[in-house]
């Protein structure tokens, strides 16, 4: 990163009033100093545990990381969204301990209350640190039949939809649709507006991933779950993935391809 680009990012991080005021400038400044995949590598905030990066003008990525014995140290993404001094988080990191360093940062440097934490679907790397939400009295809310599907766990959410749920933080809203099933049989889609941004979880892929964990897949289904998600959306600008890099509309076409019939 040039030291212009380094100049800004430290003045946004560093002054409470300036972020609040002028986030959308900031993250512009960025983009033309450092162009647009470099700044989706700005790392915020970094432990062991946790990382925190700036991927739009009001979002964060956070990754923690999955010990899996059949793919080894996998990065897991989840989403903080803020604006006007709130907050949503878009999946819970790996472990209770380290959702409280998260909520903790979401708190402390952007000044934001977390209203709710929204899971993608039952497996653990989307609500594994769920209990610390609870323990703090953040409201979780997910597809009905996520609810159903996690009920063996020893947490899980705790408001359910069928289709879709829009949820407000400030003057934004994010919109919370099932689309059809794919990576399981209960994934949903988180999309904000304000940013054309789209928080998709496991059923989108990073470009060049493999098919990944299959065990509760309708792959039959899933190149038309990720056709509706263009079709849906089609002014995607930032998409996430459950796992792997941050893209646009790539992502899209690169799973569609990967689990299409040959």
């Amino acid at each position: 990163m040039n030291n212009i680009a380094s100049a800004i990012l430290s003045l946004f991080h560093s002054f409470i009033p300036m972020r609040q005021l002028l986030p959308t400038l900031v993250f512009t400044l960025l983009l033309t100093t450092t162009g647009w995949a470099q700044t989706l590598d700005t790392i915020l905030y970094q432990s062991e545990s946790l990382t925190i990066k700036q991927i739009s003008p009001n979002g964060y990525v956070h990754i923690s990381y999955l010990h899996a014995t059949n793919f080894g140290k996998v990065p897991c993404n989840g989403l903080v969204y803020a604006n006007q001094q709130e907050a949503i988080i878009f999946d819970t990191p790996m472990e209770d301990s380290i959702s409280a360093e998260l909520i903790d940062w979401v708190e402390n440097n952007l000044s934001a209350t977390v209203k709710a934490i929204v899971i993608n679907h039952f497996h653990t790397d989307c609500l594994g640190g769920l209990a610390e939400f609870h323990h703090r009295n953040i409201p979780s809310y997910a597809n009905n039949l996520t609810i159903e599907l996690a009920k063996h766990k020893p947490v899980f959410p705790q408001y359910g939809f069928d289709d879709s749920l829009r949820l407000a933080m400030g003057q934004a809203e994010v919109i919370n649709r099932f689309l059809g099933e794919a990576h399981t049989i209960d994934n949903i889609v988180s999309y904000i507006p304000e940013d054309n941004l789209l928080f998709g979880g496991c059923m989108v892929k990073e470009v060049g991933a493999g098919e990944g964990n299959l065990e509760d897949a309708n792959v039959a289904e899933w190149p038309t779950t990720i056709q509706k998600i263009k079709q849906t959306y089609p002014s995607l600008k930032v998409i996430i993935p459950g796992h792997g890099q941050i893209g646009g509309t790539e992502l899209l076409d690169y799973t569609v391809e990967l689990f299409e019939e040959k």
